[in-house]
């Protein structure tokens, strides 16, 4: 039978996160609806961080309605809509897209924000299939090479699959953070070296790491005000006889950054979503770009990480550290909060 309303977890003025129920749409030509196993918080995105929802409980903002949020999720085909043919009802999917792929017991995406799961992919495993493609878009901004030295600033959700990403790639990878639970991943995926800012200078150990030649490139995978770490950054890229910086910065996410004359032979380039598609309301419900002409969209980079996952090469299941059933949704973030820095992959599951 389908559903025609659904329970959804929305963000509260107080820094809550609760349950509310929205009525569920007829299935319209080009779309899907799936009946929701899993879905991942995407921390920064959906919530400023961790630390600034705690926050938000001290001081909390003028009173809004709650804001259903969301972007990642995985599950079951329950219907299809008309011209849909690349899935059936009760095939195993996972679903990405802000307002669609919401952390809820059902939902309704465009086909092209749809993917077929492996068998030996789970529903939680599939859950981070927006934000590994996120940082595969980042990854391809970079143009890595085989032999190259990068450095990620940043070891959250993004941060380390780009670092993984990067090692995949072929490069030679530092990761820096302050973190010691990120820190500590970032070495069980094989990053040749993780630097805790707080406690070394990043900078030399960049330095050593790269064997003196300094970096290609390095990914900024924070939110924020970058100052710091963009003058460590540029003190760690390779640099001309006429002592000239040079290098490919990629920035993911809201970061901000001072831009001074240093970085003038720098190639400084942004990144953000999952690749070509996303948000063209014409491609997510209609048909593919030609492959021949555009041979990384949206769909491909997602199809990607998640064959990446089934082939044991992205092994994201490492990151995540609390899974809280939807139904218990607020008291399972009250019990996690106290510690915002023990937090990094957050997935809900369905048992609504």
């Amino acid at each position: 039978m389908i559903p025609n309303k659904r329970r959804v977890a929305a963000t509260c003025h107080d820094g809550r996160i609760r349950l509310v129920e929205q009525e569920l749409g007829p299935v319209k030509p080009g779309w899907v609806m799936l009946k929701v196993k899993a879905s991942l918080v995407s921390p920064g995105t959906e919530l400023g961080g961790w630390g600034q929802l705690a926050a938000k409980r001290k001081t909390p903002a003028q009173p809004h309605e709650p804001k259903p949020f969301g972007y990642s999720n995985a599950g079951d085909v329950l219907a299809v809509g008309e011209g849909v043919t690349r899935f059936e009802v009760g095939q195993r999917i996972a679903c990405i897209g802000a307002t669609y792929a919401v952390h809820g017991d059902y939902a309704l995406v465009p086909h092209n924000l749809c993917f077929a799961l492996p068998d030996n992919v789970s529903y939680a495993q599939a859950s981070y299939a927006m934000l590994a493609a996120t940082a595969l878009h980042a990854v391809r901004r970079m143009e890595p090479q085989i032999g190259e030295y990068g450095a990620v600033v940043g070891l959250g959700i993004v941060g380390l699959l780009a670092g993984r990403l990067m090692k995949l790639s072929g490069m030679e990878v530092v990761g820096w953070d302050s973190l010691d639970l990120r820190l500590e991943l970032a070495r069980k995926w094989e990053l040749d070296a993780a630097v805790n800012v707080t406690k070394e200078d990043p900078v030399a150990a960049t330095r050593a790491m790269t064997r003196g030649a300094g970096l290609d490139a390095a990914l900024l995978a924070f939110g924020g005000d970058a100052s710091k770490a963009y003058a460590q950054v540029m003190r760690s890229l390779k640099v001309t006889p006429d002592t000239h910086p040079m290098g490919r910065i990629v920035l993911v996410g809201g970061v901000s950054y001072p831009f001074v004359y240093e970085s003038a032979n720098c190639d400084i380039r942004l990144a953000a979503r999952t690749g070509a598609g996303y948000h063209d309301e014409t491609w997510e419900a209609g048909a593919d770009y030609p492959p021949v002409f555009m041979r990384w969209t949206t769909r491909t980079n997602v199809e990607l990480c998640i064959r990446l996952m089934s082939q044991g090469k992205l092994p994201v299941e490492d990151l995540t550290t609390h899974m809280i059933a939807l139904a218990d949704v607020e008291a399972g973030i009250d019990a996690i909060l106290d510690d915002p820095r023990k937090i990094l992959g957050v997935v809900f599951t369905m048992n609504l």
